[in-house]
């Protein structure tokens, strides 16, 4: 470094050091008034909420059973397990009590609805270790019968065309997708 270098740097560093003591106490007592005025407040209000009129609060408990939609209110579904970074299956039943074949088993939240009856991703397991593994099904409301119509083993699925006497889905696992065709 040059003669002029070091005076340049020499006054940079003094100027610095200069500004840093003068505004660490501005910004200490700011950040202590900060805190002071936020626990005043804090305190006021505890204070305030003491004095008001005593509520009873009253607990009403939600029921776990959500109605799925698009079934005239036919069939709900709980929550049974929700997999890390990945989909949740269901318990599905029937709102108007009648015993069912959905209550055997547990399904995704894939739902897609047909003319004819309700697709639905059965789940084979519930481990997240043997997971993927579905059946997509048919379920027929009026006759309560779930049908299997092929099994897939991936998360990424959908029904990529519907014609008269047959379902394609397409699906994709990431590395590798297909396609497959059942007849109805």
């Amino acid at each position: 470094m040059n003669k002029l270098q070091v005076i340049l740097h020499h006054a940079f560093r003094y100027v610095w050091n200069a500004l840093f003591i003068i505004s660490y106490p501005i910004l200490a007592t700011f950040g202590l008034l900060f805190i002071g005025v936020t626990y005043t407040f804090s305190a006021l209000s505890r204070l305030l909420a003491s004095l008001g009129p005593k509520q009873e609060t009253k607990a009403f408990h939600k029921s776990d059973w959500e109605i799925l939609p698009n079934t005239n209110e036919l069939i709900e579904a709980k929550l049974h397990k929700q997999i890390m970074f990945g989909p949740s299956c269901y318990q599905l039943r029937r709102k108007d009590g009648v015993p069912s074949v959905l209550q055997d088993h547990y399904f995704g939240g894939k739902v897609r609805f047909l003319d004819e009856g309700i697709l639905l991703e059965k789940w084979n397991a519930t481990d997240s270790k043997l997971l993927p593994d579905f059946d997509i099904c048919l379920y027929l409301p009026d006759e309560d019968s779930l049908t299997s119509l092929t099994n897939i083993k991936c998360y990424d699925w959908h029904v990529s065309q519907i014609e008269e006497k047959s379902l394609s889905f397409k699906w994709f696992d990431g590395t590798q997708g297909g396609e497959v065709t059942i007849a109805r």
